[in-house]
């Protein structure tokens, strides 16, 4: 049976953990200058109808440094963008590569096109959910602080789609969630409601702050909600992560962000850029964490 990727979740505890104890090993292995060619001769498909540049990089340079090959497919590249069936697409590109990444708005065509499909599917971004980020950041977590088993962590902001996909972490490696957002911005119900056992939800900022090992946040406007800026603005203007913020966690909690960020708005400069900050090595471990993902999907 085909291996997908689509939401967290999909995959045991077990499995998870196991994908990022080899991303640990493989960016030590490529940081050595190790050559890895497991993947020689295997070719990655990666669909976007979305601009992007932590995704496609790293599935890009992920490929290459395991010997194998990606092809970069806008939707203004294939047919898909001019009204061709997902599942026609699925069954045609499926039969000439070895894996297919998708970065598109619809959570719905992911799982269409994983339904027609004769290779593995990667979600690496829907409307619903970021599972390849939330791989990155539990890395990024256990390298610097351990298991974040126990440990309780705070989502400030929006509940989109990476709050999501926290709510959906929060279970899968059982950590609490406190998720602070605004009145008519909390995440969708039918995730309040799958994952309430492992979630708070709070209005009060500091409140959802207290003691905790891990801060996250994202923009107060996502892709495609650049219209509303202004208005969101005046909505999270008490939703920045700033230094008065972080006070009220752990003295070692630290603080992600899944980038691209706006200073002064979700975050202060202080914050992103200070010695709490994990961003950076959160953005490269979307690399290494995607190639574990790969051979995992692949082999």
């Amino acid at each position: 049976m085909t291996k997908h990727f689509i939401n967290l979740d999909d995959l045991s505890n077990h499995d998870l953990t196991q994908i990022i104890k080899q991303a640990i090993a493989l960016k030590k292995q490529y940081k050595f200058g190790e050559i890895n060619r497991t993947l020689e001769h295997k070719t990655l498909a990666m669909i976007f109808d979305k601009s992007s540049t932590r995704t496609r990089v790293s599935f890009e340079a992920g490929m290459t440094q395991l010997g194998g090959r990606a092809l970069f497919l806008s939707d203004k590249d294939i047919q898909l963008g001019r009204g061709e069936p997902i599942i026609d697409s699925a069954i045609v590109i499926s039969s000439m590569v070895d894996a297919i990444m998708l970065r598109i708005s619809s959570h719905k065509d992911i799982h269409t096109f994983a339904e027609n499909s004769s290779v593995p599917i990667i979600n690496a971004l829907s409307d619903e959910s970021h599972p390849c980020q939330l791989l990155a950041d539990m890395m990024t977590y256990q390298e610097h602080n351990g298991s974040i088993a126990n440990k309780t962590v705070a989502w400030i902001g929006d509940g989109n789609n990476m709050c999501h996909t926290y709510m959906q972490a929060a279970k899968s490696f059982n950590f609490k969630l406190n998720i602070a957002t605004p009145q008519n911005h909390q995440p969708d119900q039918s995730f309040i409601e799958k994952y309430t056992n492992h979630i708070d939800l709070f209005t009060d900022t500091q409140k959802a702050c207290q003691a905790v090992d891990l801060v996250v946040t994202d923009v107060w406007a996502s892709m495609g909600q650049e219209t509303e800026q202004t208005k969101r603005e005046v909505v999270f203007k008490d939703f920045s992560v700033n230094t008065a913020l972080m006070s009220k966690a752990k003295p070692n909690a630290v603080f992600m962000h899944c980038l691209p960020a706006h200073r002064g708005e979700e975050v202060s400069a202080n914050v992103i850029d200070g010695e709490q900050s994990l961003v950076w090595f959160e953005a490269e471990n979307r690399l290494h964490v995607q190639k574990a993902l790969l051979l995992y999907l692949l082999n």
